[in-house]
């Protein structure tokens, strides 16, 4: 009976310093949400992987990244990007479930992960501090985070954030790095096609990059073009 007691209490304990322990580390990502609501990031999590990658292969490889305020970027590449990754943005509080519920369907027909449904903050909650990998758990803590940057930040913010630290390429972050690598123009000067076709890269950037005026690409950027006008922006 004793012993039964004591198992008890140890369990009890144990599952006390989980929750201890869980808290502290959502409290972590929320500290870090709420510090880069006022300050700029400088690397992502996903940067320093990539980083990484890269420098396996060549040491002293560096990351091509350079943060441009909000108003520096391309209202068109904001419409653009909007209306190719997430066109409910604005309205929905984090999550597009009937985006979600379209991409399982989509999934299920293929018989493999064709398509995501990950709206622009749930990538940025990726982006910022998780990996690529897909497990439950990595998508469990990227909804959490998403929460909190809706919580915390304005849709604009979000925004921002995301444009400024989103791949484009082999090393290659953010809108005004990727302005100047494809059409050697700064971020606040790209146009309504040049935005377009940045936006449609975005699934696959390091694939598209390779031929960037592809048939696929060259279409996909014909649809966007014709949404641009229906995209509202923060």
């Amino acid at each position: 009976m004793r012993r039964a007691v004591s198992i008890g209490r140890w369990i009890k304990r144990g599952l006390l310093m989980l929750l201890l322990i869980g808290t502290l580390w959502q409290g972590w990502y929320l500290g870090w949400v709420v510090w880069w609501k006022y300050t700029d990031p400088g690397m992502t999590h996903f940067m320093t992987i990539r980083l990484d990658e890269l420098r396996e292969k060549n040491p002293k490889a560096e990351l091509r990244h350079t943060w441009v305020p909000y108003e520096r970027i391309s209202v068109q590449l904001k419409r653009a990007v909007i209306a190719a990754e997430d066109d409910k943005f604005v309205d929905h509080e984090g999550f597009d479930w009937e985006g979600m519920q379209k991409a399982l369907e989509k999934n299920q027909k293929k018989g493999k992960v064709v398509a995501g449904g990950s709206t622009i903050s749930q990538q940025l909650a990726k982006n910022l501090f998780l990996s690529p990998s897909k497990t439950p758990w990595r998508k469990a803590q990227e909804a959490v985070i998403t929460l909190m940057l809706e919580t915390f930040w304005d849709k604009r913010r979000i925004l921002e954030v995301y444009l400024n630290s989103v791949e484009w390429g082999e090393g290659i972050f953010g809108a005004e790095a990727a302005a100047r690598h494809y059409f050697n123009s700064p971020a606040g000067q790209l146009g309504a096609e040049q935005a377009a076709r940045l936006a449609v890269m975005l699934p696959a950037p390091r694939r598209y990059e390779k031929n960037p005026y592809s048939a696929f690409v060259n279409g996909r950027t014909a649809v966007i073009l014709g949404r641009l006008q229906y995209s509202e922006v923060p």
